[in-house]
């Protein structure tokens, strides 16, 4: 299927990209919000799953947060997890106006569902699946990346080298020698095991970030906490994933968040680190696509086949 492109300007003035498959008005429409520091390709595997199994009977929408991927450059002030929330529900109001929603976020993509109902309560009304993925519901500033005595210094420092890095040097400059920003995708945001095709791809995303984009965000990381505002989505079908080896939100912080969701499902991943959609994209896919069959379910209330049949 071909990929329709297209761009909205946010509520403050900046393009986004936006990508979408399939028909505006199918029963279903699922939302996927990427991590920090990539772009929507964070999802590409998921995409494709998606696609396979469905065709154009559902709806599917990517984009690249403000100043990530595509999208236009943001000034560090407005680089929050809540103008992320502002530009998902404009995108749903844009791209996917009609049918049940499935919402799906990696990252800092899973943060910003946690501020969606804080921001477009009225929403929620539509919400039919929620996958949270390697993501957290606050108390970031405690996150120690599993070393405890250098780890707090450690969590502010590697945002901080990788935008002076991009201060200093063109992206051509970096993609040629890449030695900082492999190190740390290596090391800190993967489990085992690692294919150098999805650890290439996650370089080359931070590699394209713009400075304000690494240090804007992770102040507002140190000040997320949301957990309260996640009673809004009690009842509706949950999954929370997360990697035993995720060092950036580690267990704790999806069981926390599972916990704040009355119904939630938590799993977690053996081996596998922060980068699930790439790590352990089998399951991702699996686990969206049963949360779709649930919300297609729910559509009518008459029984109804599968959307797979």
């Amino acid at each position: 299927m071909v990929a329709s492109t297209h761009h909205l300007v946010t509520h403050d003035g900046l393009d986004l990209h936006v990508t979408t498959y399939g028909r505006e008005d199918a029963d279903v429409a699922v939302v996927l919000a990427h991590c920090w520091t990539a772009d929507e390709e964070d999802w590409h595997y998921q995409v494709h799953d998606l696609l396979a199994a469905y065709g154009d009977r559902l709806r599917i929408v990517t984009w690249d947060h403000r100043g990530h991927g595509r999208s236009q450059a943001a000034p560090e002030r407005a680089c929050t997890i809540e103008n992320l929330a502002v530009d998902m529900g404009d995108i749903i109001d844009t791209f996917a106006p009609h049918g049940r929603l499935v919402l799906a976020g990696h990252s800092i993509g899973g943060m910003t569902m946690t501020a969606l109902p804080q921001v477009r309560p009225e929403l929620v009304d539509r919400v039919a699946g929620l996958l949270f993925v390697s993501t957290s519901a606050g108390e970031l500033d405690t996150v120690t990346l599993g070393l405890p005595e250098v780890g707090p210094l450690l969590r502010a420092r590697i945002p901080a080298v990788l935008a002076l890095r991009a201060r200093l040097y063109s992206r051509a400059n970096r993609r040629r020698t890449p030695s900082i920003e492999r190190q740390v995708v290596n090391r800190f945001l993967f489990g085992t095991p690692l294919r150098l095709r999805d650890a290439g791809l996650v370089v080359d995303q931070i590699i394209n970030c713009p400075p304000a984009t690494m240090s804007g965000f992770y102040r507002d990381f140190m000040t997320h906490e949301r957990a309260s505002v996640l009673k809004a989505y009690d009842g509706v079908p949950t999954r929370v994933l997360v990697g035993t080896r995720d060092l950036l939100t580690p267990p704790h912080h999806g069981r926390r968040l599972a916990a704040s969701i009355d119904g939630a499902r938590f799993l977690t991943v053996p081996g596998a680190g922060h980068m699930l959609p790439l790590e352990r994209d089998e399951l991702v896919s699996a686990q969206l696509m049963e949360l779709v069959e649930e919300a297609a379910a729910t559509t009518s209330p008459a029984p109804q086949a599968p959307l797979t049949a």
